[in-house]
């Protein structure tokens, strides 16, 4: 077994064993709490930038499947888990998680106390890591990790959206079948691609949606062509405030056009509204986030993924529709007058509780009703 080390910003570092490929890779480095779906997690693009802690124990047991991705490569920079299992079992699986790794060139590490690494991202909040197979010297590495740049400072979208116009034809996953393929005509629901996971565009398909997927550029030059009926800011990277394309488009169209954002796409349409965006301390991360639906008062459990959040009190003409119960973070709303909504959790789930997935449907119905208003 190689040595491996993972060296952070504060002058910590951890030793432990190499998987996946070897070399080194760097990050901000975050922590999800989600007891499985480890490959959803890792072909997440929202996750671009970032090297991820599982802090569930055992990761890798049911290996790797070529069904349960979410986009076409592994995204992460890095991986770091406790226990590697080397033997795995699930029906479905066609490799390991070491193989599937080191066919992505994804440099990752076992072996350490990810509790204590865990706690130490909790009190200081996300920090700049090194993961290392090739340098012995942790404290090289600690210097390696200090002089990165902050991941607010990068442009991530442009690495992980579509460069090119494309139709989604795919519905959900059946237990026979496999992913269901479905010919939708009508709402015809153009998908601004900032890094989108395929769960969300199968949950619109699925909801009976035709889904159009363009790039995050130029998307007036698409919206004139292809004339949607609706507009879908997809998740993903980095922070929010750089995609000025994005806030610029929803202020040009949300008086025309119904429009729904999720995680990333949900912070643009802050912005877009005036709304201020920060960072969290160190993001959430997970599939157990307790999530309140102000409108009825019930309880969803979500998944999320995201390092942003829009400051609430900054919004005005909005109704807030969700909020976290875990911080009272903002989770939801919509605006007042327009029809324009949004969420900051995902719920697409993949990996995750489907508690929230009956939102699609919502889009999708108020997209058909703007269709039939244009007839």
């Amino acid at each position: 077994m190689k040595t491996a080390i993972l060296a952070l910003e504060d002058g910590s570092y951890f030793v432990g064993y190499s998987f996946g490929a070897e070399g080194e890779t760097a990050g901000e480095v975050v922590f999800n709490t989600s007891m499985t779906g480890y490959q959803e997690i890792l072909t997440d693009p929202s996750y671009k930038g970032q090297i991820v802690v599982m802090t569930y124990t055992q990761i890798g047991n049911y290996g790797v499947n070529n069904e349960d991705v979410e986009s076409s490569k592994i995204q992460v920079n890095g991986l770091v888990i406790k226990e590697l299992f080397p033997v795995y079992s699930n029906w479905r699986a066609v490799k390991s998680l070491h193989e599937y790794l080191a066919e992505n060139h994804v440099v990752g590490i076992w072996g350490i106390d990810t509790r204590a690494l865990v706690k130490r991202i909790r009190e200081k909040g996300a920090l700049k890591g090194v993961i290392s197979t090739v340098e012995q010297d942790p404290i090289r590495l600690v210097q390696r990790a200090r002089t990165l740049p902050d991941i607010s400072e990068l442009n991530l979208v442009e690495k992980v959206a579509t460069k090119e116009v494309y139709f989604w034809k795919e519905g959900d996953w059946d237990l026979r079948k496999g992913y269901i393929h479905k010919e939708n005509h009508k709402p015809l629901i153009m998908v601004v691609d900032y890094g989108v996971k395929r769960n969300i565009l199968r949950r619109l398909t699925q909801e009976g949606a035709k889904v159009v997927v363009v790039p995050p550029y130029h998307v007036e030059r698409n919206i004139e062509e292809i004339k949607p009926d609706a507009l879908f800011l997809s998740n993903g990277p980095g922070d929010p405030q750089r995609v000025v394309e994005g806030i610029r488009l929803v202020r040009k169209y949300m008086e025309k056009l119904p429009i729904m954002g999720i995680c990333l796409g949900h912070q643009i349409i802050g912005l877009a509204l005036g709304g201020k965006t920060y960072k969290l301390k160190f993001g959430h991360h997970g599939g157990n986030h307790p999530v309140k639906d102000l409108r009825d008062g019930h309880i969803e459990i979500t998944a999320q993924n995201h390092n942003f959040a829009v400051d609430s009190e900054s919004l005005r003409e909005v109704e807030i529709t969700h909020i976290n119960l875990l911080d009272e973070t903002l989770e939801g709303f919509r605006h007042k007058h327009l029809p324009v909504f949004c969420v900051q959790y995902h719920p697409e789930a993949s990996p995750g509780p489907h508690d929230s997935k009956g939102i699609f449907k919502e889009f999708v119905d108020l997209a058909m009703s703007y269709a039939q208003s244009q007839r």
